[in-house]
């Protein structure tokens, strides 16, 4: 059975600012993130094609989070990285942001959501296919409710297949999934599975059954106000009470005079380029 004793987590990649629908800024983040003692902080707000008052209102946005984050991290003495959260916007794995505007983030995560719009009037027909099943009333039908578990998993599995991502943000929320079948495809590509302290569909069941299939996992707020900024507590709960190994857990550390990160020569992940 895993340890967990001393363990604790020394970043929170998923957090969200008034860019997106967030309620703090890029600085209220760090602040928060520096005072829980983390190392690192990512803002990952919402891609452009959430709905209005979701997500950012364009990729240029980007652009200024990114000097926002360059001001907090001298203001903080924490790492605050550039990312996003973008949306699966069909069912082969389209994004909401194209390889540009990736290239230039530090870390880029992406998920499934009811609250997106196409990107033209041409796309309306495939984000309709991906998104009617999973709401009501078809969402109510067992046979329906199946195939858009398929649709929705493969989704997933192309998105990761397809973009380098750093991790998928709360699978099964909302919207069902085959988490062997997309555990597999991450393990693949090096994508970890996110571990959600806001959303309890990411819960002990979830955890086992995705790391059978060798994929890594990721703690994170999904924070959409300072205050939760870092607040990780259930999710390392979660992976605790799923007797997960701390070295699957990419933003854990051993405290101690100095963080002591997993040894990955003991079948953990190295540490990624976006830490």
């Amino acid at each position: 059975m895993a340890s967990w004793v001393g363990y604790r987590a020394i970043a929170d990649y998923h957090t969200h600012t008034v860019y997106s629908h967030g309620r703090g800024s890029v600085l209220d983040n760090a602040r928060v993130a520096a005072a829980r003692g983390l190392e690192a902080v990512a803002v990952t707000d919402h891609g452009p094609l959430s709905v209005p008052w979701v997500g950012v209102s364009s990729p240029s946005v980007f652009d200024r989070i990114r000097r926002d984050a360059e001001r907090a991290g001298r203001l903080t003495g924490v790492r605050v990285l550039t990312g996003v959260e973008c949306n699966v916007m069909s069912e082969e794995g389209d994004l909401d942001l194209g390889p540009r505007d990736l290239a230039r983030l530090d870390l880029a995560a992406a998920g499934l959501h009811l609250l997106i719009v196409p990107e033209s009037l041409g796309r309306l027909g495939e984000t309709a296919r991906l998104v009617l099943p999973n709401v009501a009333p078809w969402r109510w039908s067992r046979r329906l409710r199946a195939r858009a578990r398929l649709t929705n998993t493969k989704a997933l599995v192309e998105a990761v297949s397809r973009h380098r991502l750093a991790f998928v943000t709360h699978p099964g929320l909302h919207l069902p999934v085959d988490t062997p079948e997309l555990a597999r495809a991450c393990a693949r590509r090096g994508t970890c599975l996110e571990i959600s302290a806001a959303h309890r569909e990411t819960d002990e069941a979830y955890v086992r059954a995705a790391a059978r299939q060798g994929v890594d996992f990721v703690l994170s707020s999904d924070a959409h106000r300072p205050a939760k900024v870092g607040d990780l507590d259930r999710a390392l709960h979660v992976a605790e009470r799923a007797d997960l190994d701390p070295s699957r857990v990419l933003n854990v550390a051993r405290a101690g005079p100095r963080w002591s990160r997993p040894d990955p020569s003991a079948g953990g992940p190295s540490k990624p380029s976006w830490f």
